[in-house]
């Protein structure tokens, strides 16, 4: 069984199991975390699409990390112009595992 939820104005696609990294949330490591904002979900057989999200489903799982990914480099240049910027950047990120997709339905 999988599920597409929305979380920081990106969509994942989870199965029980997963541990994806999302946009960062607000929570302490090992707090349960939950997803209201499913858009489909599939038990294999039947794949049920929601209008915008399904209300009957919800993803749960918790918290395994509050972390920052790699740098990278933000570079500009402007060729013969003596103009060059360097700066560098690294992105907040909440590392959940999905514990359960329940379907109330």
């Amino acid at each position: 069984m999988y599920a597409v939820v929305k979380t920081g104005g990106k969509q994942y696609r989870v199965q029980q199991g997963d541990t994806v990294m999302i946009e960062k949330i607000s929570g302490d490591v090992g707090s349960e975390v939950s997803f209201e904002e499913v858009l489909m979900v599939s038990d294999g057989e039947e794949v049920r699409i929601g209008t915008p999200n399904l209300d009957d489903v919800t993803v749960s799982g918790r918290i395994v990390a509050q972390d920052r990914a790699k740098k990278i480099i933000v570079f500009k240049y402007k060729r013969r112009k003596r103009y060059r910027r360097k700066q560098g950047h690294r992105q907040a990120f909440t590392a959940v595992q999905i514990d359960t997709i329940e379907a109330k339905a």
